[in-house]
């Protein structure tokens, strides 16, 4: 089965410049992940499945520690869904740092890794 969470939106504070680490930005988080999902499909009981509510907290929890690389908070986040949920065999996240202070005009920068 595959569980896909999108567009979570968490106001963080990521980033190299010193600015990001004090004021934050917007960032929006799409995970993706598969497990077998066979037991509970057959049972209908949220406590066989992978509960994505609690997925969602997992991902609040480390995109609330500051870092100063997206692709660290990419590797944390799947870490963290594979300790907490043993059940998935495999995570993809793509963190995106909204309206990024890059001197110019564009939407958001991102991050992707999966595992």
């Amino acid at each position: 089965m595959t569980i896909t969470l999108n567009n979570m939106h968490f106001y963080a504070y990521h980033g190299c410049f010193e600015e990001e680490q004090k004021i934050g930005t917007r960032f929006s988080v799409d995970l993706t992940l598969e497990y077998d999902g066979t037991k509970a499909a057959a049972t209908d009981n949220v406590e066989d499945a992978v509960n994505y509510a609690l997925v969602y907290q997992t991902v609040k929890k480390e995109m609330m520690v500051p870092s100063h690389l997206l692709e660290n908070v990419a590797t944390r986040i799947i870490r963290a869904v594979k300790a907490d949920f043993p059940a998935v065999q495999w995570v993809k996240v793509k963190v995106c740092k909204l309206n990024p202070p890059l001197g110019g005009q564009l939407d958001y920068v991102a991050v992707e890794a999966e595992e």
